[in-house]
């Protein structure tokens, strides 16, 4: 196993990035599309469950689904790879450790969006588009911390 994680490391590293990337543009995304979506039904007087409400619900849970999901899971899944390839990660190094705390950090976030999608979806939404776009800066310390921890080595 340790042979083909090696020979196959640059293509395991190069799927991890594709797989980064597309997360990445779902985080910062989605919590976009919530902010829409919360001040485009309070601005226009829509109710819960209008076709404007449908439509926002539609395309949160596709990006949701379709992209966020499976990009989170193949970036566990080929990151995961890279770790048990030997030779890759210095354990008595910081920078393992950053990025691991920063990417558990990004599956939380991931996961308060799915549940932030539910509450949309059943009528229920209590936050502000301020909460959202705050809430949308998360993902941005996550991955400078994971960039810097990857490249610095610290």
């Amino acid at each position: 196993m340790q042979d083909f994680l090696a020979t196959s490391y640059v293509w395991i590293k190069s799927i991890h990035v594709m797989a980064v990337i597309a997360w990445m543009a779902g985080l910062f995304y989605l919590p976009r599309l919530f902010v829409y979506h919360v001040e485009g039904l309070r601005k226009q007087g829509v109710i819960p469950g209008s076709d404007m409400d449908q439509l926002f619900c539609h395309q949160e849970r596709l990006l949701l689904r379709a992209i966020m999901n499976p990009a989170m899971i193949a970036t566990w899944v080929f990151g995961l790879a890279m770790v048990l390839t030997p030779g890759i990660v210095d354990w008595s190094s910081a920078w393992p450790w950053v990025k691991a705390a920063a990417v558990i950090g990004m599956t939380w976030f991931h996961h308060w969006c799915g549940v932030q999608r539910k509450m949309f979806a059943a009528g229920q939404n209590k936050l502000t588009g301020r909460r959202y776009r705050l809430m949308n800066e998360i993902p941005t310390i996550f991955m400078v911390a994971i960039v810097i921890a990857v490249i610095v080595k610290f």
